[in-house]
C-alpha cells in the first residue's frame, strides 16, 4: 500500500510537469501559428551543435536512471527530470534538426514520412507489475511547438475500439511505425504501437491521429473491421491483445503493400478473456481503400504440412 501511494506521487509529479508543460509551449505555439514546415533553413551553429551534444549527453544518463534506478521509487523523479532536460534541449534554436542519434538508443523518436514532426517516446516501469507511458510530439517548424501526451491507458478498461481522446490525453504505448494518408484533404496518421502495461496481456494497435491547431487527435473512424453480421462496422482504432507470454505480429509489409497481423485465438475458447489469446499460426490484414483501412481476412492461410515438408514464402515481420 505505501509503495502504491508513493509511486502515485511520483506520476502525479511527472503528469503535472507535462501539463504546465502545455502552457509553456502555448506561447512558442502561438507565435508559429501558419509558419511553413522548417526545410531549407540554415544548418545548426556550432555553438548550438556544442550544446546540443552535452544535453543529449546528460539526457542520455538521465533516461538511464529512470530504467535502471535500484530504488524503484525514484525513477518517477528521474523521469521529471528527463523531461524538463527534453524541453530545455527542444527550446535550442532549430532544434528539429537534431537527430539526436545517441539518445535514439534510449528512447523511441518516431518520423512519418513527410517529416511533418516527430514523437518522442518512452516507458517507466517503477514496480515489475506496472508501467507508464510517456511522450511529446514535436512539430518541425521554425519556433518550438511541442504537444505532450498523457498516458490515458489506465482508465481505457472498456471502448477503447470507439474513443476520441483529445487535450493531450493518449493511449499510452511506444511507437514503432507511422504511415500517412490523406482524407478529405485532411493528413491521417496512422500510429503504429505496443502497451505492455497489463501484467497478464499486450496490446498493439493502429491509432489514428490528426493534428489541429489545439494539438493532437487521437481515434477516427478509418477501420472498416468487417465482423460477422456487420459487413460495414467502422472503429476508431484496431486493437490487438494477447497473452503476456507470446509475441504478435502488427506491422506493414512492404511486399504485399498492406498491414499484415497475427490473426489471433483464445486457447480457452473464450473470447472475453483477451489474455488467452494467442497467434494461430494465420495473417489477416488491412488495406488501404481510398479513404479507409479495409479488413482482408487469410493473407497467409494456415499451413498443413506434411511430415519433412518446409514452408514456402515469406513470413511478415512481426
Amino acid at each position: 500500500m505505501h509503495l502504491k501511494r508513493v509511486n502515485n506521487i511520483g506520476l502525479k509529479k511527472v503528469v503535472f510537469y507535462f501539463c504546465c508543460l502545455v502552457f509553456v509551449c502555448l506561447a512558442d505555439r502561438a507565435a508559429a501559428q501558419g509558419a511553413a514546415p522548417a526545410a531549407n533553413v540554415p544548418a545548426i551553429s556550432g555553438e548550438n551543435l556544442e550544446r546540443f551534444h552535452i544535453m543529449e549527453d546528460s539526457m542520455v544518463v538521465t533516461i538511464d536512471s529512470a530504467y535502471n534506478a535500484f530504488i524503484p521509487d525514484t525513477r518517477y523523479d528521474y523521469c521529471e527530470r528527463f523531461v524538463k532536460q527534453l524541453v530545455r534541449t527542444l527550446k535550442i534554436e532549430k532544434s528539429y534538426l537534431y537527430p539526436f542519434d545517441k539518445l535514439k538508443e534510449k528512447i523511441n523518436i518516431t518520423v512519418p514520412d513527410d517529416n511533418a514532426f516527430r514523437v518522442f517516446n518512452w516507458d517507466i516501469a517503477p514496480t515489475e507489475v506496472s508501467r507508464r507511458y510517456y511522450g511529446a510530439i514535436q512539430m518541425n517548424a521554425p519556433q518550438l511547438k511541442l504537444f505532450p501526451l498523457i498516458d490515458y491507458s489506465d482508465e481505457m478498461k472498456k471502448g477503447t475500439e470507439d474513443s476520441v481522446l483529445t487535450g493531450g490525453k493518449w493511449l499510452g504505448a511506444l511507437y514503432y511505425r507511422i504511415i500517412t494518408h490523406e482524407v478529405d484533404g485532411r493528413k491521417v496518421y496512422t500510429m503504429f504501437g505496443v502497451n505492455s502495461g497489463n501484467p497478464i496481456s499486450n496490446k498493439k494497435f493502429m491509432d489514428p491521429m490528426l493534428l489541429t491547431a489545439d494539438g493532437p487527435v487521437f481515434g477516427a473512424q478509418i477501420f472498416n473491421v468487417r465482423v460477422s453480421g456487420a459487413p460495414n462496422r467502422y472503429v476508431n482504432r484496431f486493437v490487438m491483445e494477447y497473452k503476456k507470454e507470446v509475441q504478435a505480429g502488427l506491422n506493414w509489409d512492404e511486399e504485399r503493400q498492406m498491414v499484415i497481423f497475427d490473426k489471433l485465438v483464445s486457447q480457452v475458447n473464450d473470447p472475453n478473456r483477451k489474455y488467452t489469446y494467442v497467434p494461430s499460426g494465420a495473417y489477416d490484414g488491412f488495406r488501404w481503400e481510398q479513404d479507409h483501412w479495409a479488413y482482408q481476412p487469410d493473407i497467409i492461410p494456415i499451413l498443413n504440412l506434411k511430415d519433412g515438408e518446409a514452408p514456402s514464402g515469406t513470413q511478415p515481420e512481426k
